[in-house]
């Protein structure tokens, strides 16, 4: 997109207007200035488009996709593949148009780091504060309690292919995986993540490629079960399942946290961010649509909401166990990954709070609140995920509320505001059409996840050992 050049001084002479209530970040010949303790200890700006990919990979392509294949086991094979399709087309869309918002800005001398940033700058400090920022907090703080959580499950199932006859419960396979996380927590920066990343990259290819296979495998043995794609209940039921099914897919693509990602990238980051997306969308493709249609293929209606338990018939593995071990031990592995990524807005919080950007970021002033902070953030996330091992249902809630308008919803709206789209426009209407059609779609799963969360209430127990 080229601005006239009039716009460009006009918001150069204006700045943000009445609105400019943050920290600007400057940028005098590609370095930028005036960084608070949170911005420039986390969000330090060293990254490649290659690093980008990483963390942009790893924010997206996570366990979660295994849930595609019960999803469209709500909607049909159509409906299913649509939903897919649409998902990665509106969210690369989506990110895209981020990015761009982000580049807008960097080039007029206003680099804004975070989420909140950027929404202050357009929506003004009361959105950006009390409405952007909690919810980026609870999204990715939320899905810090799901790793954890899904973390100690993967370390069950490994504990309970290795014996016949164990006594530990899910609790404390959550506790031994938060002790993991409590040491991984503590790399200074997002940048400092960027070979994680990598590896994480490599994990999620891996274990996608064993489940597809896996599922291929057991799709065509004796031992597959009636292939039924047929979609049953009554019509509540289906119309539920179809918007939750819908909610599941797109919070599957969700990122939040587009602003920080594109924060790692040194300057100037003109281009940088397409590429990044490139590499993310390349692995997207392949693991989500492979998973999706295998698992699917493979169990019919009878898909699980983690496909991998379908591998298990009367909790007797239809695979080779070591097969079993390895995809588990490949999941798990990623997750801590992930955890990391969605801990940095939370880190950044924190160390803009109680940094101090004049001392060093290795300084004892700086690393001892660092340590014993991220310590309590973790603490606190292992306890929740331990206490709530349903969190899986409050957190399609927290998906349906949180993702949807970060990801669907928000970046057309700052797009159109911010190079002033004609009403005429193709792209103003096709931006308008998304973000109106997605907030919807959060509004009915808000419904969906709340009605999910009554039905299951009856069976919820703290510290279950499920």
């Amino acid at each position: 997109m080229i601005l006239s050049t009039p716009l460009l001084e006009r918001e150069q002479e204006q700045g943000i207007g009445n609105r400019r209530l943050l920290p600007i970040h400057e940028e005098e010949d590609g370095i930028v200035k005036n960084l608070d303790a949170g911005a420039l200890f986390v969000l330090k700006s060293k990254g490649s488009w290659l690093h980008c990919g990483y963390h942009l990979t790893t924010s997206i392509v996570a366990p979660s996709l295994l849930s595609l294949p019960y999803a469209l086991a709500s909607l049909g094979w159509l409906a299913g593949v649509f939903c897919l399709v649409i998902g990665a087309l509106v969210t690369f869309y989506s990110y895209n148009l981020t990015s761009i918002v982000l580049e807008h800005h960097a080039q007029l001398g206003h680099r804004y780091l975070r989420f909140r940033d950027m929404a202050i700058h357009t929506l003004g400090p009361k959105w950006g504060w009390y409405y952007v920022a909690p919810i980026q907090f609870i999204v990715c703080y939320g899905a810090v309690i799901g790793s954890a959580l899904l973390g100690g499950q993967c370390l069950k199932t490994i504990y309970l292919l290795s014996t016949t006859d164990g006594t530990m419960k899910l609790y404390e396979f959550i506790i031994i995986f938060g002790c993991f996380m409590l040491i991984l927590a503590q790399m200074p920066s997002f940048h400092s993540l960027r070979y994680i990343n990598l590896i994480s990259l490599l994990l999620c290819l891996a274990y996608s490629a064993c489940i597809t296979a896996g599922s291929i495998y057991i799709g065509n043995s004796s031992k597959a079960p009636k292939k039924d794609y047929s979609l049953s209940g009554d019509t509540v039921s289906l119309i539920f399942g179809f918007f939750n099914a819908s909610a599941i897919i797109a919070t599957t693509y969700g990122n939040g946290i587009i602003p920080e990602i594109q924060a790692t990238l040194a300057p100037p980051v003109k281009g940088k961010m397409f590429k990044g997306l490139c590499i993310c969308y390349a692995v997207v493709t392949v693991t989500f649509f492979s998973v999706a249609i295998s698992g699917y293929w493979a169990f019919g209606n009878g898909a699980d909401s983690l496909v991998l338990s379908n591998f298990f018939e009367d909790d007797k593995p239809l695979l080779p166990e070591w097969f079993i071990l390895m995809t588990t031990i490949f999941i798990c592995l990623q997750l801590s990954a992930v955890a990391l990524v969605y801990l940095q807005p939370t880190n950044e919080a924190v160390e803009h709070i109680f940094s101090d950007p004049t001392s060093n970021q290795f300084s004892v002033r700086n690393v001892i609140p660092r340590v014993m902070l991220r310590s309590v953030m973790i603490v606190i996330a292992t306890t929740l995920a331990a206490m709530l091992p349903f969190f899986g249902d409050l957190n399609s809630l927290i998906g349906a509320f949180g993702f949807i308008p970060l990801d669907f919803v928000l970046p057309m709206f700052f797009f159109n505001s911010t190079f002033k789209l004609s009403k005429f426009s193709p792209t103003f209407w096709l931006n308008s059409i998304i973000a109106v059609v997605f907030s919807m779609l959060s509004a009915i799963a808000v419904i969906a996840a709340v009605r999910q969360i009554g039905i299951d209430a009856k069976t919820f127990m703290f510290f279950a050992d499920l």
